[in-house]
């Protein structure tokens, strides 16, 4: 066993020095599992049991492939590290498909379509499709032909399995637009692990190729493939069973993205002879915290059973903040997140604010602003994708990629060169019956009929500017050769005549673009434009989270995954919002919302606060809260409210899976829901006017609705009236459903039936 090795405990030893076979590393939060991984992959190269470019490590984040393959680089050296084969799925297959994509059709030089560029396509093809968008939404049909590609459908596997309108349209559309992705020569995200898989299917040698090259297999965050991922990893394993998965099923939270948490459940199935190792000590969080979330991911059934522990100190309380309305709560935690600035000598870096939706960071926003703290949004336009970030890229790729229609449409009249959708239709038609790229056919562009000879000329002009770039290429410093390319263009000079600061943060933001090049040209060993493009395509929110950056970071749950943070805030804890109006509707939905739950807690170090609001402002009017079931599972006896008070089991009945007139027992005995309303009367908001005494009858034919009676709705089901005002057709009331929270609903459209 490697000297290193015995930096590790025991069961990591265990983890990292198993080489041999099919090997499971159930990884609990906060246990090490980034340390065992390059460990294990330092131990393997130290007692040569492999060469580097025999290890083939897969990640989800490009972050997590730069810290491990720094972290190998520190314990063995740079030069040995640099040789092991690690990166996301997506960047390691796209580097197999430029190798021998070849035999699919494609060229080497092929493009990587962002979310930009798929909708661009699809709303094109839905057009010559003539199918409406209002009816059928751009981002449905995308969605639909993603789903289908994770699932491994082909366009005929959709049109086959088509039940619902949506996916007979989808599986037309997504007919064509492989078709034209080809003609392209692009991909999108979906077709980096669908073609490979093709690409092994059709080609047994090539598979046999890489079989042998990659003796052993690591992929780190196993709960989290899909089934495309899934098969990937089968086949190249077949051969040696050399794979070892690391993962939590407890932080499996992407779902709704095509992740099967199947595939780490049925491990030992797939692989009988697996070794299973449980790395349950956690190193990040208090004795506290950590009890809390075990009890929180406890109440799943569908887990591998694990207890996690932990030697640090017990710690502070987790605090649960009960809060008035989203304000207030904005408020309270900018006001926690100055104290401990103040009385701990904390620093804004140290604070994460995590919700369940984005739309929940306006208001949270808000109240760091009031305090002037500096603050970070994770998911927000990501500089790769900004206007004139993307137009920049877009020439790019017209010198590797000529046949690029998307690249194309978007350069071809920016700056403006008196080229509309007909001379636009004229060139592309042109170069569908030479079989050609729009791009390739500028140097003939004369023999294209129906353009004015300006338009002739301006077309002209941009060739002539990409040939001569594109000759310079293989001899010129790259950064350099695009700053020059950028300039004959006249893109900066575009962007300065608007003399507007949005307009020179524009040309900072190009500026900004062209040094990411040079930079990259001097680090990377392959710094080709073809490189630096992959790259970019690749990037993800959080690969440019910078630890430096002295501000509160708001992102999320989904996005906090793999972080941590001294402080952190779990926001609006409350039925319908978390867990999620829908996510209640099934069981292995709930299961889900319970395990990001159990994600937002386990990234807290030191501090954890968990907050929820009586009133939040949704959908355009101010509807009640009751606090979610999941603070009502947690082991409550390591949670105060802030007055230091323990915190009392509300026994909402939400949690309690009951149904039929027991729901109806514990909502009128619920002392959480009668306080709030008294509460709020106090204070004299809106719905002090009410008058309870008043029954305000609404009738529609079937019964009267007043305060305190049962109804039902079509959509949310059975609930209560607790409140009503207005009169006439403006006559309103707020109803609380099981499972959704409370709804203001105007009578004349709710149709309401009292039940009884």
């Amino acid at each position: 066993m490697s000297q290193f090795l015995s930096q590790l405990n025991e069961r990591q030893q265990e983890a990292a020095s198993t080489v041999h076979g099919p090997v499971m590393i159930i990884a609990g939060a906060g246990s090490g599992k980034t340390r065992v991984l390059t460990y294990r992959a330092a131990h393997m190269l130290a007692e040569r049991h492999a060469a580097p470019w025999q290890i083939l490590m897969l990640t989800f984040t490009n972050k997590a492939a730069k810290e491990m393959k720094n972290r190998i680089a520190s314990i063995i050296g740079e030069q040995v590290a640099s040789g092991i084969w690690m990166g996301t799925f997506h960047s390691i297959f796209a580097r197999i498909l430029r190798m021998d994509g070849d035999k699919l059709g494609y060229d080497r030089n092929f493009s990587i379509y962002d979310t930009d560029d798929q909708e661009s396509l699809v709303k094109k093809i839905m057009a010559d499709l003539q199918i409406n968008t209002q009816q059928f939404p751009v981002k449905q049909i995308m969605s639909k032909i993603s789903a289908s590609k994770n699932r491994l459908w082909y366009p005929a596997d959709l049109d086959k399995y088509a039940v619902h309108p949506a996916d007979i349209k989808a599986a037309l559309v997504y007919k064509d637009y492989q078709v034209r992705l080809k003609a392209s020569n692009a991909m999108d995200f979906d077709d980096l692990l669908m073609k490979p898989i093709e690409l092994f299917t059709k080609f047994p040698d090539v598979l046999k190729k890489y079989q042998n090259q990659f003796k052993y297999i690591m992929i780190d965050e196993y709960q989290d493939t899909n089934k495309a991922q899934y098969t990937i990893a089968k086949l190249l394993a077949a051969s040696s069973r050399n794979i070892a998965v690391v993962g939590d099923d407890a932080q499996s939270i992407y779902s709704w993205r095509g992740a099967d948490i199947q595939n780490i459940l049925d491990f030992e199935k797939d692989y009988p002879e697996a070794r299973v190792v449980r790395l349950e000590q956690n190193y990040r969080s208090t004795k506290k915290i950590l009890a809390v979330a075990d009890s929180v991911i406890k109440v799943n059934k569908e887990q591998i059973p694990k207890t996690l522990w932990t030697d640090n100190d017990e710690g502070d309380y987790v605090t649960l903040l009960e809060c008035d309305s989203e304000r207030d709560e904005s408020m309270r935690i900018a006001n926690y997140i100055q104290q401990y600035k103040i009385t701990k000598g904390m620093h804004n870096k140290d604070f994460a604010i995590l919700y369940r939706t984005n739309a929940q960071s306006r208001a949270l926003e808000d109240g760091l602003r009031r305090i002037a703290v500096p603050y970070i949004i994770i998911g927000g336009i990501q500089f790769y994708k900004r206007k004139e970030v993307k137009d920049v890229l877009a020439y790019l790729k017209i010198l590797v990629n000529p046949r690029d229609t998307e690249s194309f449409r978007r350069i071809v009249n920016y700056p403006a060169r008196n080229i509309g959708d007909v001379a636009l239709s004229k060139i592309e038609e042109y170069a569908h019956q030479t079989q050609k790229g729009p791009a390739e056919i500028l140097s003939v562009i004369d023999m294209v009929p129906g353009l004015t000879a300006r338009q002739r000329s301006a077309l002209q002009e941009l060739n002539r500017v990409v040939e001569e770039t594109k000759a310079n290429l293989p001899n010129s410093p790259l950064g350099l050769l695009i700053r020059t390319y950028v300039e004959e263009l006249h893109l900066i000079s575009e962007l300065s005549q608007e003399q507007t600061q949005e307009g020179r943060n524009r040309v900072e933001n190009v500026q900004e673009l062209i040094n990411a090049i040079e930079e990259f040209s001097s680090t990377k060993a392959d710094a080709s434009l073809e490189a630096f493009l992959q790259d970019v395509s690749l990037v993800a929110d959080t690969d440019n989270l910078d630890g430096d950056k002295n501000v509160v970071t708001l992102m999320t749950l989904h996005a906090a995954k793999g972080l941590e943070f001294p402080v952190v805030f779990v926001c609006g804890l409350e039925e319908g919002l978390f867990p999620f109006s829908g996510g209640a509707d099934k069981e292995s939905n709930l299961e889900e919302e319970r395990r990001l739950c159990y994600v937002g807690i386990t990234r807290a170090e030191q501090k954890l606060f968990l907050s929820h609001a009586k009133t939040r402002f949704r959908f355009g009017s101010t509807e009640y809260s009751v606090r979610s079931r999941f603070i009502d599972e947690m082991d409550l006896t390591h949670i105060k409210n802030e007055g230091q008070a323990p915190v009392e089991m509300r026994n909402s009945f939400a949690s309690k899976g009951l149904d039929g007139d027991a729901l109806h027992q514990y909502a009128e005995k619920d002392p959480y829901y009668w306080r709030d309303e008294k509460y709020v009367q106090a204070k004299g908001s809106p719905a002090s006017k009410v008058n309870k005494e008043r029954a305000v009858i609404y009738d529609d034919g079937v019964a009267d609705i007043k305060n305190g009676v049962y109804v039902e709705h079509s959509k949310f089901g059975r609930g209560k009236v607790t409140s009503i005002d207005g009169v006439g057709d403006n006559r309103k009331a707020v109803v609380f459903f099981v499972g959704h929270g409370a709804k203001t609903l105007v009578l004349k459209f709710a149709n309401l039936k009292v039940v009884k």
